[in-house]
């Protein structure tokens, strides 16, 4: 979903998930690596681990041409979610993405104050300058769900329900829009939503607003649904 037209059309913005799946998934013969399972203690699990380093350094070790520097085009905002990695589901190599993961894949508006995200959203855009900012989001989300159960106004001492509340807009459109769905559609639905409210709040970021309306910077949704394997631009 690129904003620059629609900054240049009245600033008028409604962003919509598509259900156009694109191309970035593609068929491999590759063996999928072995998985690290929980043991009774660590050192089967850190075992693995030391071969799967040697195995990099030996087999795919490139950063000798990206120690002075990085150039990315892409920054993605992705999920924490340890079932998808955004560089290893969109194949993106070292240097090519400057990646930040959070619970439910939020961004939060400008004038909520810093964190951890938005730290990297400056960063990357006014320090690395990158071309395009992916917001992803995934199915079976469990911080949506988190969101989607929370009550209205409700106090809570969690940190997972104070974070997730950055998306309440999107919980607020979702229960608006999908009354008569159950509940694991309506947090399917919420998903997508939540990317769409991701996209809005990055243009509450005067410099990200300033850059999309030159044409430096695009802003881009995806949704990945693992369960069925397809990937919704």
């Amino acid at each position: 979903m690129t904003l620059a037209a629609g900054i240049r059309s009245n600033m008028t913005l409604r962003l919509k998930a598509s259900s156009e799946v694109v191309g970035l998934v593609q068929e491999t013969n590759e063996t999928p690596p072995k998985l690290i399972t929980k043991s009774n203690g660590c050192i089967d699990s850190f075992t693995e681990m030391k071969h799967r380093f040697l195995s990099f350094k030996k087999q795919i070790y490139l950063y000798q041409a990206l120690s002075q520097a990085q150039d990315p085009k892409f920054l993605v905002i992705s999920y924490a979610d340890s079932r998808v990695c955004p560089s290893y589901i969109l194949g993106y190599q070292p240097g090519e993405a400057f990646v930040v993961r959070n619970v439910a894949n939020l961004v939060p508006p400008f004038e909520n104050g810093p964190c951890e995200t938005n730290a990297a959203l400056e960063f990357s855009v006014n320090t690395l300058e990158v071309e395009y900012v992916l917001v992803t989001g995934h199915s079976c989300c469990g911080g949506i769900r988190a969101l989607m159960s929370m009550e209205d106004e409700e106090k809570s001492s969690s940190f997972i329900k104070n974070w997730v509340i950055v998306g309440s807009a999107a919980r607020s459109n979702t229960n608006a829009t999908t009354s008569n769905l159950n509940f694991n559609q309506q947090c399917r639905n919420c998903e997508k939503e939540s990317i769409n409210n991701s996209l809005l709040n990055l243009l509450t970021y005067p410099w990200v607003k300033e850059r999309v309306a030159k044409g430096l910077l695009c802003l881009h949704g995806g949704y990945y649904n693992f369960v069925d394997c397809t990937y919704e631009k």
